[in-house]
């Protein structure tokens, strides 16, 4: 049996709170909205209670937040893509950031099973005067546990229109890819951290934000396949090659305090749901 689930998760700020409303058909939906740090910021943890995707499983997800609202969405633990008889299995997210809006898009990392046929969308539209500080975390099977990623593909698609697009697919069959020095070079998780504004950033910022971010890299110990950078205007970004997904999370966690403080002015508040 396959599921196709969605959710649609809309905040707004209302007298003086940002709020959360929410709608999901099939088995996908948020947990009680947390304010850990007032009623400025409103957590939300995502819960697909199957536990993880097989072939021919479609999730949908639709975040939208207008005035100057702000939500954290993250998820209990990693979105699990197992193995496929031949469908793929695919999870979409459109974000759409309007007015003066923000939003943390912090989900735990996605987990490319052997075997699995998988798709991972993001999309982002972001109104001037909105930004969003998110990552994308990939682990290309359990090195740990012995079971390595040798069979099977996984497609990654993470896209601001009209400014930033990246696109590609690892094919476990493909040795060069995996293992060459000019591909992923033995390493089984690769991360991306991104801020991104509806408005280009202002020079001193941007420059501000890359250094903080670079100050992190060079002291951390995967300082020698992590790089950060602005494609352009409104988006920053930071890249992490890892062998496992621990140390990767760790340094984009680092990064993200780092972000939330200089641009937002804001301590960071780690979701209650990392802890446990």
């Amino acid at each position: 049996m396959t599921w196709h689930a969605q959710l649609d998760i809309d905040y707004r700020f209302e007298q003086q709170r940002s709020v959360a409303r929410h709608t999901h058909q099939g088995p996908l939906r948020v947990l009680q909205s947390l304010y850990p740090e007032g009623d400025a910021v409103c957590h939300n943890v995502l819960v697909h209670p199957p536990g993880g995707l097989v072939g021919g499983d479609t999730l949908d997800i639709t975040v939208t937040a207008s005035g100057a609202a702000h939500g954290l969405i993250t998820t209990p633990g990693a979105t699990r893509f197992y193995r496929s008889a031949g469908e793929a299995a695919v999870q979409r997210t459109h974000i759409t950031l309007n007015e003066q809006a923000r939003l943390e898009w912090l989900p735990l990392e996605g987990i490319a099973y052997n075997q699995c046929l998988a798709e991972n969308h993001l999309t982002l539209s972001l109104a001037p005067q909105a930004e969003c500080i998110g990552w994308d975390v990939t682990a290309l099977g359990l090195p740990r546990a012995n079971l390595p990623f040798q069979q099977g593909s996984f497609l990654q698609h993470l896209e601001v229109p009209g400014l930033w697009l990246e696109r590609g697919r690892v094919d476990a069959a493909d040795t060069r890819l995996m293992n060459g020095p000019l591909g992923l070079a033995g390493h089984r998780c690769m991360a991306s951290l991104f801020f991104v504004t509806g408005t280009p950033l202002e020079r001193g910022r941007r420059e501000t934000g890359l250094e903080l971010a670079r100050q992190i890299i060079d002291a951390h110990g995967l300082r020698h396949t992590a790089g950060a950078t602005c494609p352009n205007g409104q988006v920053m970004l930071v890249r992490v090659l890892s062998p496992l997904v621990e140390p990767a999370m760790q340094l984009l966690s680092q990064i993200w305090v780092s972000w939330r403080a200089h641009f937002w002015q804001l301590p960071a508040v780690r979701p209650r749901i990392w802890a446990t």
